[in-house]
């Protein structure tokens, strides 16, 4: 199996790291790398990256960035870097809150083939499933994520869900440009895949799969003040790309 690189967003993780985690889903898969990218912290999160990559050297990749970024150039640093590992055939990006399981994602990765070079989980809320989200922040990324649909011209259910995997021959297409937005970037992937590629063949190529299980966090990096810029994002990168 060729390996699978996980990147991780982190800044100021530390009361939220879960370490033992991250152990437990290292210990019996040695194809999967993960890199953490430290934005900025100022706590002990390089510290917890550290220890961790102390006991999993060959599984355990860190990056640091000096000054925070935002979680969209942390991702963009992570899978370049993991990018330049010729081993490394399929590309995920994770919350580093684990809302979505590590296990999940490895479970998506495998859906990546020959046909599908983009699969992406989705927080749709069923009997079958546990999706706990937030009532505020349901109904805000609600709204927002009917919005999108109708940008993209694509029947997305959920275009931000924090939890997307990729094959390699698109990583370039994807990432090579820094993004516009420090949180909307996922809205950007869809955009940059549409120009390169054309609606009509992404559709054939990408798959959305509904989550088993998305816990939400108490501790949101995403800023009160943000949910007002969050318009403005949206109408720069539609202007953007359109």
């Amino acid at each position: 199996m060729k390996s699978f690189a996980i990147v991780i967003p982190c800044y100021n993780e530390a009361n939220r790291f879960q370490t033992e985690r991250f152990k437990a889903f290292l210990k019996n898969r040695n194809g999967v790398v993960l890199f953490f990218v430290d934005d900025g912290s100022t706590d002990t999160t390089s510290s917890l990256i550290k220890a961790l990559k102390s006991v999993f050297p060959e599984q355990v990749q860190s990056i640091i960035h000096l000054k925070n970024k935002g979680k969209a150039e942390a991702v963009r640093t992570g899978i370049n870097e993991a990018f330049k590992r010729k081993d490394i055939e399929r590309f995920a990006f994770l919350d580093a809150d684990l809302s979505t399981s590590l296990e999940e994602c490895f479970e998506i990765a495998d859906k990546i083939d020959t046909h599908k070079a983009f699969v992406f989980g989705s927080r749709i809320k069923k009997m079958d499933n546990n999706i706990q989200r937030k009532k505020y922040r349901f109904i805000i990324g609600r709204v927002i994520a009917t919005l999108i649909p109708y940008m993209l011209k694509l029947p997305i259910y959920d275009s931000q869900c924090g939890c997307k995997v990729f094959r390699r021959d698109w990583v370039g297409i994807i990432f090579k440009d820094v993004f516009i937005s420090p949180w909307l970037f996922d809205v950007e992937i869809f955009f940059r895949l549409i120009r390169h590629f054309g609606r009509e063949k992404i559709q054939t190529k990408i798959e959305e799969v509904p989550l088993k299980e998305w816990v939400d966090t108490d501790d949101s990096k995403v800023s009160l003040l943000y949910g007002f810029k969050v318009w403005f994002d949206l109408i720069k990168i539609y202007v953007h790309y359109k």
